[in-house]
């Protein structure tokens, strides 16, 4: 596993590389990712103006800046992702703030198209969902843990929509990104603090 990870790490990008190289295939029709398609397109343009008002809008609470500047270990979010992602649109910027609020916390994003052996380490429920955060110790590449592709409150909605509804339609994921931005962010940051917290507590355990 170390291995693939390494090699993962030499194949990544900072959070603007990644938004240039999707904003720079958007000016040449196309979207990330192998597969190509009208609608891959239309989600990654509506994706970049999502990630845009983000980056400008988002706010870290006091609580989790914190919790963040409390890490004593350090720390690489190696985060899948992919431009037609919606999920990935909503917390690629709230991670990007988070990383670089903290000291401890570098962030590197790699394209899960181009990384197959990465994202078949980390499937969810047999199904390569993005975005997905591998949180690796800095020093020795160890995966620590990992989280995604959603926050819990996201899962549970996504969840009772098929149970209701029968099956994951446009609307669906209309109301997903309407469920984001009510959330403001909020569960994302609660839920990767106490993630890093666990882990923490753990390192300090076992030293």
């Amino acid at each position: 596993m170390k291995t693939i990870i390494s090699k993962a790490l030499n194949n990544s990008f900072s959070y603007s590389e990644y938004r240039k190289i999707i904003n720079d295939l958007l000016l040449l029709g196309k979207s990330s990712g192998t597969e190509q398609s009208d609608d891959l397109f239309q989600f990654s343009s509506l994706n970049e103006t999502r990630m845009h008002r983000l980056d400008k809008t988002i706010q870290i609470s006091d609580e989790t800046i914190v919790k963040l500047n409390a890490l004593k270990n350090n720390y690489i979010w190696l985060v899948i992702s992919e431009g037609w992602c919606g999920d990935a649109a909503q917390i690629l910027p709230i991670l990007n703030k988070m990383a670089s609020i903290s000291n401890t916390i570098e962030m590197k994003i790699i394209f899960r198209d181009e990384n197959p052996e990465v994202m078949n380490l980390f499937l969810t429920n047999g199904s390569k969902s993005i975005p997905k955060l591998i949180i690796l110790d800095k020093n020795s590449i160890n995966v620590e843990s990992n989280w995604g592709p959603r926050p819990k409150g996201a899962l549970d909605f996504l969840s009772n929509y098929k149970e209701k509804n029968g099956a994951i339609d446009a609307n669906a994921k209309t109301e997903l990104q309407l469920w984001y931005l009510r959330d403001k962010g909020v569960s994302t940051q609660n839920e990767i603090t106490e993630l890093m917290q666990s882990l923490e507590s753990e390192n300090t355990f076992k030293k």
